[in-house]
């Protein structure tokens, strides 16, 4: 059977029959189910959550038990291999981990597992499919995705964002119209349950400690995010400031021709994109890149309506612009693309200003690597943070803070582990810790971060770690925070 897996190369070759177990019904794995289903593969379909529970699950798998697959829900089905059942394949949605039972037990049995986005690549078409162009790092890549999409449509190209962004990639792929190009962001867990994909060109973003319970050890984690250079065609896009992603690049077994390309928030060399005065210059992608260079866009392109341009948000800019040059794209639709974008929720958006202090909500920072980044846009800053840290180190993150910290607001089950940090490092700073995890507290976390604001200062929540133990997602939490600062805001305006 392996023979016959090997040839499963595109959406139009033969799939029927192939014994299929599906770990997992979350989006990525249901339209796997689907796209396997109906190209005749005999499908199994797992999950153990409790349908009563999730409503979407449940509706997932109403719709797939009408198409004729074969599903099982609740716990006793993700203990090991389903009963009776000896598959070709296992296909994993990206969060199961590989020490997850029914995942061991196929490692055991001597079966591949592919993740969803090892699919979509095996389903692409087999004449002409769209080239991806991927993105992973620790921090920024939806940004830098989307940035991406936006440069691509305004050059007048049928585009998207597809993979950990929105839209499955398999649903991307198998779009009944196709598209021209793909913009791909791809996580750690992602790039772990691929082998075979073959972008058109390639970045890492940055790396720092992340998702170290999930694989295991930062070696894993960052042998994961290289694996996006593999196979790449045209240009693999690295971090100047950051040496791990150039070292990713030397270590990448990459195609005839490829080359390495910098971004870089300084002036570029030679193979590079960065910043001249205030214009984001490329020395990659012209003729004459050794005396000169061309002009993409300028600061305030990239900034658009914001109050602030967070040094990381010009990162991702370069290298979203870089991708997008390796890929024919002329400077001016760089240009509309960055003015034409508009960044998701939560992401160094600005809540108000209450008493000539400002309140900006960063939930989407949910690991010490991204709160720095933060914290480094602004001047004099009251910090809330806390959460779930997942393992991650935060004295670091605390350190190198410390002569912005006005004060801080602890919140979250991990508070202590910060606010020892906090006493290490940062013994003058004011430290209030809300013991609460009721959802509702955000009113007093923003209350007691008032206190501690100077007119001037900017309130910032940029948790450094994950919402779970609060809030459903970042995005509840960060609602929560906009939505206490909206009512300070209409109390003081009385």
């Amino acid at each position: 059977m392996s023979g016959r897996l090997d040839g499963l190369t595109s959406a139009g070759a033969d799939w029927s029959g192939i014994h299929v177990v599906v770990a997992g019904l979350g989006v990525s794995g249901f339209a796997a189910a689907d796209a396997l289903h109906e190209r005749g593969a005999r499908v199994v379909a797992v999950d153990g959550g409790d349908p009563e529970v999730n409503t979407a699950l449940g509706e997932r798998a109403r719709i797939l038990d009408i198409l004729g697959v074969d599903v099982r829900l609740g716990p006793e089905h993700v203990t090991g291999m389903p009963v009776g059942q000896v598959p070709d394949l296992v296909v994993t949605s990206p969060g199961w981990r590989p020490d997850q039972p029914l995942l061991l037990a196929a490692a055991q049995a001597g079966l591949p597992v592919w993740g969803e986005v090892e699919l979509a690549w095996r389903m692409r078409a087999e004449v002409g499919p769209a080239p991806w162009l991927t993105i992973t790092g620790t921090n920024g890549k939806t940004t830098t995705v989307e940035m991406l999409a936006a440069m691509l449509r305004a050059a007048g190209l049928r585009a998207t964002a597809a993979g950990n962004v929105g839209t499955p990639i398999l649903e991307a792929v198998l779009h009944p119209q196709p598209y021209d190009v793909i913009a791909v962001e791809l996580s750690s867990f992602q790039l772990h349950w691929s082998d075979s994909i073959a972008p058109y060109s390639s970045a890492c973003l940055n790396v720092a400690p992340d998702h170290l319970d999930w694989h295991g050890s930062l070696e894993e984690y960052q042998r994961a995010k290289g694996k996006v250079y593999a196979r790449t065609k045209v240009a693999c896009v690295y971090n100047v400031q950051d040496p791990v992603t150039e070292q990713l690049v030397r270590d990448a077994e990459v195609q005839d021709g490829c080359r390495a390309i910098g971004f870089t928030l300084g002036t570029p060399g030679l193979s590079m994109v960065g910043v001249v005065d205030d214009i984001l210059a490329d020395r990659a992608f012209v003729e004459q890149r050794k005396t000169s260079a061309a002009e993409l866009a300028t600061l305030d392109d990239v900034r658009g309506a914001a109050a602030t341009l967070a040094p990381h948000n010009l990162a991702n800019a370069l290298a979203a612009a870089a991708l997008a040059r390796s890929y024919g794209v002329a400077p001016l639709a760089v240009r509309d693309g960055l003015r034409a974008f508009t960044p998701d929720p939560h992401r160094i958006a600005d809540c108000g200003e209450v008493d000539g202090v400002r309140y900006v909500d960063d939930s989407k920072a949910t690991n010490p690597h991204a709160a720095a980044a933060s914290l480094h846009a602004f001047e004099h800053v009251v910090w809330i943070a806390g959460g779930l840290l997942k393992g991650a180190e935060v004295d670091d993150l605390v350190r190198d803070a410390v002569g912005q910290l006005r004060g801080v607001v602890l919140i979250g089950a991990d508070r202590a582990r910060l606010a020892e940090a906090l006493a290490r490092h940062a013994p003058d700073v004011p430290v209030v810790e809300v013991p609460s995890t009721d959802t509702g507290v955000m009113e007093t976390v923003v209350a007691r971060a008032a206190e501690l604001a100077q007119p001037g200062d900017v309130v910032l929540l940029a948790p450094a770690a994950a919402s779970m133990d609060m809030f459903p997602n970042y995005g509840a939490r960060g609602d929560a925070f906009a939505a206490a600062v909206a009512r300070r805001a209409g109390s003081a305006g009385e």
